[in-house]
């Protein structure tokens, strides 16, 4: 066996990752949750109920401010790709980004004794700069998912790992967030808010460590590979895949995130019960967690796009389902809740493996690698279809007139309610026929792939050669 065939070999064994690495990996995740599960959860009506935004301008804001992530996050996948150090290209994003997340954390739940202008004024900055933190250390994040590994079931092993942590690490911030307000607040609700974000920033910014230092860059592009900034975009408009998984993306983010926002005001206002909000959330990200951890063994028996036909449709009808749900029925609320979140686990281990395959096509249709910059366009159309929901919820609430911490008139009482039942149904049947249409099957996969490692053995033949 020639020296190339060793090298080969040994990288299809560095391929089968350890639980170690899988694990640290996952901590990274976790770490995103304690901010990413906060906004998603508490920060529309943190700005509503608590700074005293109105709902139609907290709406506008989720909306502006994410869209400058259209900007913000292709130039910092575009940056992660060309960065060169001894640690890789992404690893060390996740300590250089501890101290700008975590201080954007607390001054985004920070209320300044501002007027009503003032307030949006600072809600606005600081939202921004939160969205710019997140993107430094979370686009390099993800895309160091597509170079520990090129083997496919492997990927789809370590999302689900890290997915597991996500959902392990939102459930907790579900939980424990408003409890903790109150304890570290001492009745002071906007300095437990500004307590509880600090101590998570001191958290998060453990977990990242240990991404860190626990996982290894196996997959480099060519040395000599050189592509200007517009030929990666130009590249992301022609690999079809990657473009079926944006809008499919955001379609369902757009489903998630409408759920877990109007959770709190379904149970606020209309069950009246705003003491079961954090056991509500935390039991719909524990059911996420056990389906983002059944997603390996579901996939042996499903290939990713009839597996994701299924779930969406599963989760139209049971989300359908629970607009016939009376105020009083919390059992039934509770468990339709968690079968929508066994339905929706495997959906983030699926689409953000099929994300790092989409980047090894795109290497095979052009010759050239550009992972964060595939991955950072990902993680616009999630933070994208987070701003439509949040837009979403805000104008229908304004529309129906919704009045912060009062008795809701019947119309915003009903919009609070079709908010998290049938909107969200709606998109998650708009999601099916566009899954219909991805065309990288388990086949074609390793069709490309195997064609993917002939090109490197080919290469490293003929660099031996000139040596």
């Amino acid at each position: 066996m020639s020296k190339v065939d060793d090298e080969i070999g040994l990288e299809q064994v560095e391929n089968k990752l350890s639980l170690k690495e899988k694990l640290a990996y996952a901590c990274g995740d976790v770490a995103s949750n304690f901010y990413w599960r906060v906004f998603d959860v508490f920060l529309f009506i943190f700005y509503t109920d608590i700074m005293g935004l109105s709902a139609a301008a907290v709406g506008t804001l989720m909306l502006v401010t994410r869209l400058i992530d259209a900007i913000s996050d292709p130039l910092m996948g575009a940056l992660a790709d060309r960065t060169k150090t001894r640690f890789g290209k992404f690893r060390p994003y996740l300590l250089w980004g501890i101290i700008p997340i975590a201080a954007a954390g607390v001054l985004t739940f920070t209320v300044p004794d501002f007027s009503d202008t003032g307030k949006l004024a600072w809600a606005y900055g600081t939202y921004i700069f939160m969205m710019l933190a997140y993107t430094f250390i979370n686009v390099p994040y993800g895309a160091l998912l597509g170079v520990i590994t090129s083997d496919t079931q492997q990927r789809t092993s370590l999302t689900s790992f890290r997915f597991i942590g996500a959902f392990s690490g939102g459930s907790l911030v579900a939980y424990l967030t408003p409890e903790l307000v109150i304890l570290l607040g001492q009745g002071d609700e906007t300095l437990g808010w500004q307590f509880t974000m600090a101590l998570y920033g001191c958290i998060a910014g453990l977990l990242f460590a240990l991404t860190f230092y626990g996982t290894k860059e196996r997959i480099c592009p060519n040395p000599e590979q050189k592509t200007p900034v517009l030929q990666d975009i130009k590249d992301l408009g022609n690999n079809k895949p990657w473009l079926i998984l944006f809008a499919l993306a955001l379609i369902i983010m757009i489903t998630i995130s409408l759920r877990a926002s109007s959770g709190t005001f379904y149970f606020k206002y209309y069950v009246q019960r705003p003491d079961l909000i954090g056991s509500f959330a935390m039991v719909y990200m524990i059911a996420l967690a056990i389906g983002a951890a059944s997603t390996p063994l579901l996939t042996r028996f499903l290939d990713k796009r009839r597996l994701l036909i299924i779930l969406m449709g599963i989760v139209a009808l049971l989300s359908v389902l629970l607009y016939f749900v009376p105020n009083d029925n919390i059992a039934l609320m509770f468990s339709l809740q968690i079968m929508i979140g066994l339905a929706l686990g495997p959906k983030s281990p699926l689409v953000f493996s099929m994300y790092a395959d989409t980047a090894d096509f795109s290497e095979w249709q052009t010759g050239r690698r550009a992972t964060a910059m595939i991955f950072s366009a990902a993680a616009f159309a999630q933070k994208l279809g987070g701003a439509l929901a949040g837009a979403m919820i805000g104008w229908v609430l304004t529309s129906l007139g919704y009045v912060a911490n009062q008795v809701q008139t019947g119309a915003s009482e009903q919009g609070i309610v079709l908010l998290i039942t049938i909107i969200p149904a709606i998109f998650a049947a708009l999601a099916v026929p566009i899954i219909w249409f991805y065309p990288l099957g388990d086949k074609k996969l390793f069709c490309v792939q195997q064609q993917l490692q002939e090109r490197k053995k080919a290469l490293k033949v003929l660099a031996n050669q000139e040596a």
